[in-house]
């Protein structure tokens, strides 16, 4: 019987998240408990890969984590971003959250539909003479670098965040009593390995968010009781209803 659920992620800022409809309807009980955290680049670390944010005139944000990031090394290193700059971001939801930091004017944020660079990539074509910074995480690829340059666009890739493990406390460790775990980057899975090397699933439910994630548990030697996205449940939280239902 499956009650009690952990969540590898941060707890959901707004009271209408799925999760608590499901905890509502399924009677179960979750707790959010991310096993990493993103922690930024200070600006001596920043100073060391000798980019100068004003050489550039536009800026491509991936993540919410690389605008938070961006805009505090400006303000560390007193460096004050000009109205002139132009944003594109990978999809809407990001391109909206630079209203944190800036003024959200239609001619200087652009935003892809898909999540991906590919579909920010005909945008920024149009707008060829732009030399582009592309803030990343300390663990990336070069697919992004890849297509900026196959498209002929002037850019500079720099790492302005890195993910560390955000441990489990002894007491956490002692009180580590879920019927089910649940994840959504080969990063959580390593780190739970790392906290609990002793663990042993048993009956513990293990489901994981994207292949990457769920070749990752399979990796470290864990079952893997539910994957999505999937044709019918494109959502961790349809999937996860979905089953907590088949399995009640």
């Amino acid at each position: 019987m499956i009650k009690k659920i952990l969540i590898s992620q941060p707890k959901p800022g707004s009271e209408k998240s799925p999760y608590y409809d499901i905890a509502k309807d399924l009677e179960v009980e979750f707790d959010f408990r991310p096993f990493f955290k993103v922690e930024g680049l200070s600006a001596k670390e920043f100073r060391q890969q000798k980019i100068n944010l004003l050489d550039y005139s536009a800026v491509v944000f991936t993540s919410r984590h690389a605008i938070d990031n961006y805009f505090k090394l400006a303000q560390e290193m007193r460096v004050t971003i000009p109205e002139t700059m132009k944003y594109f971001c990978v999809i809407e939801t990001i391109a909206l959250y630079i209203q944190k930091y800036v003024q959200y004017r239609k001619r200087k944020v652009f935003f892809g539909n898909s999540g991906k660079i590919d579909s920010l990539i005909p945008t920024m074509v149009k707008h060829k003479e732009e030399k582009y910074l592309v803030p990343q995480s300390s663990v990336h690829n070069d697919a992004i670098a890849s297509l900026l340059t196959s498209n002929k666009l002037k850019h500079k890739e720099c790492v302005m965040y890195r993910t560390v493990s955000n441990d489990l406390t002894e007491e956490e460790k002692k009180n580590f009593d879920y019927d089910m775990l649940v994840f959504f980057s080969p990063t959580g899975v390593r780190a739970l390995k790392k906290n609990m090397p002793d663990f042993v699933q048993g009956d513990i439910k293990i489901a994981a968010f994207g292949p990457a994630t769920a070749k990752e548990v399979e990796a470290q030697g864990y079952r893997l009781d539910l994957e999505a996205p999937s044709k019918k449940h494109p959502s961790m939280t349809g999937a996860l209803r979905a089953f907590l239902e088949e399995n009640k």
